[in-house]
């Protein structure tokens, strides 16, 4: 007979990496410029608040998870704890958001393939994107989980890189003939909020979007060995990884650049790591 059951092939180091990848993507690396734009540097206090919140429900749906690690997840709790109407416009308004979002980051795909190949028509990376999505999707559990491991690492390894790289310029002048270029694009430049509370909270709702797929780590609750003790251990870790990785690569993209300046030198990133002793130009 088929057997139906969930496979719980899923390890601690898998869901974190999940989580992981699920968060950095669109909204950091190409969102970031955009609300940099608007807030200017106290973009960095947008990306701390929102962290906030992120750190206060991640825990609670931590804790929800451990007494019922179930696929459904939020969704569910909200049928459990609130009405089952709850619970269904939850789960229809997660897939919809998951269907722009994956649009976007196809589309996504396209555009970074036009630092290396400019004339490359956008939707041809997008539909290679999509078939390799679809591939992976294909295999076992315990596969997918590899699959997203690793390439949620490559993610991982770039922003690492462009953190130290944006660290070595800001304090040694490392890639600046050895001169520090030090914090003071925080403040100059129309100041550290330069364009009012206005542009602030317009930039803090994009900001909280782009952490959205850290509530990935809860859909993966019933395909993880043991959940009860990854699940608390993924939720724990994860949520100090992403606030590490995001106010930091925020912290040197505004220290390093004039935040006026952005908008015209493509990804922020890229610039970074070219700038710096690393000159790692194939990293987009």
């Amino acid at each position: 007979m088929e057997n139906n059951e969930l496979q719980r092939g899923l390890s601690a180091r898998q869901i974190q990496m999940i989580a992981l990848g699920g968060t950095i993507g669109v909204g950091l690396f190409m969102g970031a410029t955009s609300t940099i734009k608007w807030t200017g540097p106290s973009v960095i206090l947008a990306y701390l608040i929102a962290g906030i919140f992120l750190f206060l429900i991640m825990r609670a749906m931590g804790e929800m998870i451990y007494l019922n690690p179930t696929t459904g997840s939020f969704a569910t709790f909200a049928s459990d704890y609130i009405h089952p109407a709850a619970g269904y416009m939850t789960a229809w308004s997660n897939i919809f958001q998951w269907i722009v979002v994956g649009m976007s980051e196809v589309i996504a795909v396209g555009e970074y393939m036009k630092f290396w190949f400019p004339e490359l028509p956008t939707w041809i990376p997008g539909i290679i994107a999509i078939l390799l999505l679809m591939a992976a999707n294909l295999f076992s559990v315990k596969a997918f989980g590899e699959f997203e491991f690793w390439f949620a690492l490559i993610k991982v390894v770039t922003i690492i890189l462009m953190i130290i790289a944006g660290f070595g310029l800001i304090f040694f002048g490392f890639g600046n003939g050895g001169h520090a270029v030090g914090i003071s694009n925080l403040w100059t430049n129309g100041g550290f909020m330069p364009n009012g509370i206005v542009g602030f909270f317009f930039a803090l709702s994009i900001v909280i979007g782009s952490y959205q797929g850290v509530e990935l780590i809860g859909i993966t609750a019933g395909e993880t060995k043991d959940p009860q003790k990854n699940i608390v251990k993924a939720v724990n870790g994860v949520i100090w990884r992403i606030l590490i990785f995001y106010l930091g690569a925020i912290f040197v993209i505004v220290s390093v650049y004039p935040w006026n300046q952005l908008g015209d030198m493509g990804s922020p990133f890229v610039a970074t790591l070219l700038k710096s002793v690393l000159h790692c130009s194939w990293i987009n």
